[in-house]
């Protein structure tokens, strides 16, 4: 097994590898609200709605977490000519090394999940999909948009929801032209009859799914091992990494030992979407190069982030390092952990949400942190429940405040940041104001200094177009980035 040292070697290099993910398209909505009676017209609860959230599932889920983890997804899928299709092409054409290859079926509707939660427990799920199988048109029209990108994959993901995309035919043509173009496949199969992904590098069930493909009692490291080679022998697949929950994965391949992996997971929130950070997980280690033990091992511990998060979730780059290092989850001890990417200030925020958690942003430079800027970030932070800060990257610093500007790198201004206890989290952007940033986190309370009008304040529009509201933090006279650098040159002046 590789040891954390390996992991912690490897885990810079994940941006190295093209992924080509093939699979079911859908949408995950979260309805999230309070129940506090029972309806009169029948026993059921009542809920009141407080928020919505939607997110790509399914295979569009596992593009997520490969692009995370900084490697390149291509994703090819079906979706819908309807809103829901529309409104997942949007929030996948928000994601950063993402391409969205989707073929419109204008006979079904896009795939939605929507879960309704009060309380962190969830209530119902209400599922529209379509009824009929996609017609061999349309798969050959998939298919057909898969081989286009095949030249340029390093490794094809084949992402089986049961929802008609990945019909026999369709995976015995992607498997046999993987082969081809030299670039291995694994699939995270829905199907009990895992021998219709004959000829796959890896196959990566969970324990429910591989015991009813194998008929086997899954109970312990000994009866997975024989689970998972009875698979590999009977489906012709080169290995089988099934996923066990608490009790971590275990990995065969063909003719070797079995590899047991123990989960490094510390608290569960929600499993929904840990079987897709696992296999892309895999998917990118191998495209960037790595070994399969060395991919399974990193995607036991990217599992074990994941399932602390709420909903379809992602794990980053930061997250994955932050765990090796620390061998706790990330964000829950010092402040390395609140230095985070888009993706998982999204993911975090999702999760606040759900907790009826208010959430806060303001942003700077933070160049020289001094007394005005602390009592900027506690005000920020007296106004909800937790404080996101962005901050602005060295180009756009220096654009905005002049040549020798920043003083401090945005690694050492975030580090600073992180260590207040007023900040929940950190999101560097390098865009010369953060409204891109505030479209995608979508705060509650926008905080700006005084000095700013109201209808000045970059996203103050968008904010309150939602029911968000802006609010202008008091100025601690007599402090600023500018006036400390002019004091301590004038006094550099008068030494020499």
């Amino acid at each position: 097994m590789p040891d954390l040292s390996r992991l912690l070697e490897i885990s810079p290099t994940l941006g190295e590898g093209q992924v080509l993910v093939v699979g079911d398209l859908m949408l995950d909505r979260y309805i999230v609200g309070t129940v506090d009676r029972v309806s009169p017209e029948a026993p059921v609860p009542i809920m009141r709605v407080d928020r919505e959230t939607e997110m790509p599932g399914g295979a569009g889920n596992v593009a997520r977490n490969v692009a995370s983890l900084g490697g390149q997804a291509t994703l090819v899928g079906l979706i819908g000519d309807d809103a829901a299709g529309a409104r997942l092409t949007e929030l996948l054409a928000d994601e950063e090394g993402l391409t969205l290859r989707a073929v419109v079926r204008p006979d079904a509707p896009t795939t939605v999940k929507t879960r309704y939660l009060a309380s962190g427990q969830q209530l119902l799920r209400a599922d529209v999909e379509g009824a009929a199988a996609p017609p061999p048109d349309i798969l050959s029209r998939v298919v057909d948009l898969a081989r286009a990108e095949l030249p340029g994959a390093d490794v094809v993901v084949l992402s089986d929801y049961a929802k008609g995309v990945l019909s026999d035919g369709v995976i015995a043509e992607l498997v046999a032209a993987a082969a081809s173009a030299n670039a291995p496949v694994v699939v995270d199969p829905k199907s009990p009859n895992l021998a219709r992904y004959r000829g796959a590098f890896l196959v990566s069930p969970n324990r429910d799914e591989l015991s009813r493909a194998t008929g086997t009692a899954i109970e312990d490291d000994r009866s997975a091992a024989a689970a998972a080679g009875k698979a590999v022998t009977e489906a012709g697949v080169g290995a089988v990494l099934v996923t066990r929950g608490a009790q971590g994965m275990t990995l065969v391949v063909a003719g070797e030992k079995p590899l047991h992996l123990r989960t490094r997971s510390r608290q569960v929130f929600d499993v929904s979407g840990a079987g897709d950070t696992a296999v892309a997980t895999v998917a990118t280690a191998l495209a960037a190069g790595h070994g399969l033990e060395e991919a399974a091992a990193l995607a036991n511990v990217c599992a074990g982030i994941v399932v602390g998060k709420v909903g379809t979730a992602t794990v980053d780059a930061g997250e994955l390092a932050t765990a090796l290092q620390a061998d706790v989850p990330p964000d829950r001890e010092g402040p390395g952990g609140k230095v985070v990417s888009r993706h998982t200030a999204r993911d975090r925020i999702a999760r606040w949400r759900r907790r009826d958690k208010r959430v806060v942003f303001t942003n700077g430079c933070f160049d020289l942190i001094h007394p005005g800027h602390v009592s900027l970030l506690e005000q920020a932070r007296a106004a909800g429940d937790a404080l996101i800060v962005g901050l602005n990257s060295d180009a756009s610093a220096r654009r905005l405040k002049g040549a020798g500007r920043p003083v401090q790198p945005a690694a050492a201004r975030a580090s600073i940041l992180a260590s207040l206890s007023a900040v929940d989290l950190v999101v560097e952007f390098g865009e010369d104001t953060p409204l891109s940033l505030i479209e995608a986190i979508r705060p509650d309370v926008l905080v700006k200094g005084a000095d700013y009008a109201g209808e000045n304040v970059v996203g103050g529009d968008l904010v309150k177009s939602y029911g968000g509201r802006v609010v202008l933090a008091e100025l601690a006279e007599g402090h600023s980035t500018s006036g400390t650098i002019g004091r301590i040159e004038r006094r550099a002046g008068g030494d020499t």
